[in-house]
């Protein structure tokens, strides 16, 4: 999510339809806001509401400085453990 929040800055229903095409990583509209909310909470993202043409305002979510820190620090972490998984999948050392 916070990779995607990177991209751009983002509504719930938007963020859940760009995470749809990723099954494995996204299972559903009802996750996505207690995440947004958590991550909230860790001042990993920041909210502003955003007039909308097409119904009410919506909440816009932003990546923080720290959100941006903690996505490269996942990212620096996410390499290796891909790595030795496959090794361990595969049987290859």
């Amino acid at each position: 999510m916070l990779a995607q929040l990177k991209r751009a800055p983002s509504y719930g229903l938007q963020l859940a339809a760009d995470l749809a095409r990723f099954r494995t990583l996204f299972s559903s509209e009802g996750t996505i806001y207690p995440l947004l909310a958590r991550l909230r909470k860790l001042g990993y993202v920041e909210t502003s509401w955003q007039e909308s043409t097409t119904g009410p305002p919506r909440r816009m979510y932003t990546i923080t400085s720290p959100g941006d820190h903690a996505l490269s620090e996942f990212t620096k972490a996410w390499g290796p453990f891909i790595n030795e998984a496959t090794r361990s999948l595969t049987g290859k050392n």
